[in-house]
C-alpha cells in the first residue's frame, strides 16, 4: 500500500501492522550481550584467565541490570507475573505434549521457568567466580566446586532453552529468535489449538 510494490509470494516477514512491540531495546541488548559473554566465559577458563575474569565481571553487571530492569522496565520485562506463570508451568508443559502452546506475547510459563533457572545459575556461577579471586575465598573448596558445577550446568540449560524456543516457534509458526532481535511478535493466534489468552 501507499504505492509500494506487493510482497513476493512466499514472503515470510510479517506485516508490521500485524505485529506488536514486546521486547524493549535494553532487554534485547542485554539478552544478546549475555549470550556472547557466557560463551566467552565458557571457553576461556585456564586458557585466557584475564579474559575469563573480564567476561565474568561483565556478566555480573548485566545480571544486576536485569534484576533492576525486572522492576522498572517495560511491561514484558518485569517480574510481576513470575509467580502465576511458574504455577502454570506444569500444566503448560503437559499441554505442550499435545501441541497446545497457548498464546503469550511475553514469556510463556515454560520460558518463565527457564528464565528463572538461568538467572539463578548465572548469579551463583558469577558470584562464586568473583569470590575465587579474592584473598578470603581463594582456594576454598566449596567456592570452587559451586562455581564449577553451576558453570557446567549452564550449557545444558542454554541448549534446553534454545530447543524450547525452536519447538514453540515451530508450533506457533513464528520465528521467536527473530522476535528477540526486532522486539516485535505476531498479534495473530497460533494455528494450533490453544488454551490460554493471547493478551498476556
Amino acid at each position: 500500500m501507499h504505492g509500494t510494490a506487493p510482497k513476493p509470494t512466499g514472503q515470510r516477514d510479517p506485516d508490521p501492522a500485524q505485529t506488536v512491540q514486546v521486547w524493549d531495546l535494553p532487554l534485547r541488548l542485554w539478552h544478546w550481550w549475555l549470550a556472547v559473554l557466557v560463551l566467552v566465559a565458557w571457553v576461556t577458563p585456564n586458557v585466557h584467565d584475564g579474559l575469563h575474569r573480564t567476561a565474568g565481571y561483565a556478566i555480573l553487571g548485566l545480571l544486576a541490570f536485569r534484576l533492576i530492569w525486572g522492576f522498572i522496565g517495560t511491561r514484558h520485562s518485569r517480574f510481576r507475573s513470575l509467580g502465576a506463570r511458574l504455577r502454570a508451568t506444569p500444566a503448560y508443559l503437559w499441554n505442550l505434549r499435545h501441541g497446545m502452546t497457548g498464546r503469550y506475547l511475553g514469556l510463556n510459563p515454560a520460558g518463565t521457568a527457564m528464565q528463572l533457572a538461568l538467572l539463578l545459575v548465572l548469579i551463583i556461577s558469577a558470584v562464586t567466580g568473583a569470590m575465587q579471586v579474592t584473598v578470603r575465598f581463594f582456594g576454598i573448596w566449596w567456592v570452587e566446586d559451586t562455581h564449577a558445577v553451576t558453570s557446567n550446568l549452564l550449557i545444558p540449560l542454554v541448549v534446553l532453552h534454545v530447543l524450547g524456543v525452536v519447538l514453540v516457534g515451530r508450533l506457533q509458526r513464528e520465528n521467536l529468535a527473530r522476535a528477540m532481535l526486532t522486539g516485535r511478535k505476531l498479534l495473530r493466534r497460533s494455528p494450533r489449538k490453544e488454551t490460554t489468552p493471547a493478551n498476556r
